[in-house]
């Protein structure tokens, strides 16, 4: 049996699940202008992937590098859930 699918499918799902709380937290505490974190972050995981002999490994980190391309605009739909009020806004962040 060749499991590979399986552990990859069930990382992503990790992964996805862990960014929603993150894109939640970094949008309260630091808003949307620290946006090219999540850039910088989402090129070194997609370059590594790149570089790497395992396919588990190399697919988890293209996972992870496509995830933090996705925080960028999550961050900027949370900031409109925000000013909704679907979510609490920071008293103590400037805007």
């Amino acid at each position: 049996m060749n499991f590979t699918g399986l552990i990859i499918a069930l990382i992503s799902f990790l992964c996805i699940g862990l960014f929603h709380p993150i894109v939640i937290k970094f949008e309260y505490y630091f808003g949307c202008q620290k946006w090219p974190v999540f850039a910088i972050l989402g090129v070194a995981f997609t370059v590594a992937s790149l570089f790497l002999q395992n396919a588990i490994v190399s697919s988890v980190l293209g996972v992870i590098g496509c995830s933090c391309f996705w925080t960028i605009k999550e961050l900027f739909d949370q900031r409109e859930r925000v000013r909704k009020g679907w979510f609490p806004k920071n008293p103590n962040k400037k805007d």
